[in-house]
């Protein structure tokens, strides 16, 4: 799994956008736009070659699903082989991975953290046990809790203090405590935070 251990604030000033979904980067971002080591708010990036930019767009989906560059790669090698738009495909393939999925649920403030509850053994596919993050939900997938109080109670504690809108994609039971894979995700449901469009030019050279 993709591990980011430095500084994360600085790295959401290095790219400019918000790679990790917990609010106080959005609040880091709003106080200091300028990248890490630019003094002064007006500052300009630094210019990058096309080939830069391709690189910094896929820096940014990575870091942001929090995978390897294998991992990536392997994730866009899939894409490319099934029918229709390359770059759709792949930004459908990360969303349907089972730590997005915990964490666009609300089981879990990041997906970091959602992927810590899967690696932990604290979700269950369909009632049966899964820890692997990387795992594809599918359509009438239910995914549930660990039949324990800690999960429970870890996971009720997440969903109070959620904030936004569950994705249409995925059904909530919040009273359950579960939720199910209603269809995969159209692209323009998916929240761009880079452009997938440059990864694939990249990979097709």
């Amino acid at each position: 799994m993709g591990k980011y251990s430095g500084n994360k604030g600085k790295i959401c000033r290095r790219f400019g956008v918000n790679l990790f979904g917990n609010m106080k980067y959005d609040k880091v971002l709003a106080k200091r736009p300028n990248p890490p080591g630019v003094h002064g708010a007006n500052a300009a990036r630094k210019k990058l070659s096309e080939y830069g930019k391709q690189l910094v767009e896929k820096q940014k989906l990575k870091i942001t699903y929090g995978l390897r560059e294998k991992q990536f790669r392997i994730t866009f090698d899939r894409a490319a082989k099934l029918s229709g738009v390359t770059g759709n495909n792949l930004m459908v393939l990360l969303e349907a991975r089972l730590d997005n999925v915990v964490y666009r649920l609300g089981f879990a403030p990041t997906r970091s953290a959602a992927r810590q509850l899967v690696g932990h053994g604290h979700i269950r596919i369909n009632g049966r046990r899964c820890n692997i993050p990387s795992y594809s939900v599918r359509p009438g997938d239910v995914v549930s809790l660990k039949d324990s109080s800690r999960s429970k109670a870890l996971v009720q504690r997440f969903l109070d203090g959620a904030r936004g809108e569950t994705p249409e994609w995925v059904s909530l039971i919040k009273d359950e405590l579960k939720g199910e894979i209603v269809r995969l995700p159209e692209r323009e449901e998916i929240p761009s935070v880079a452009d997938e469009l440059m990864v694939v030019e990249l990979y097709s050279k």
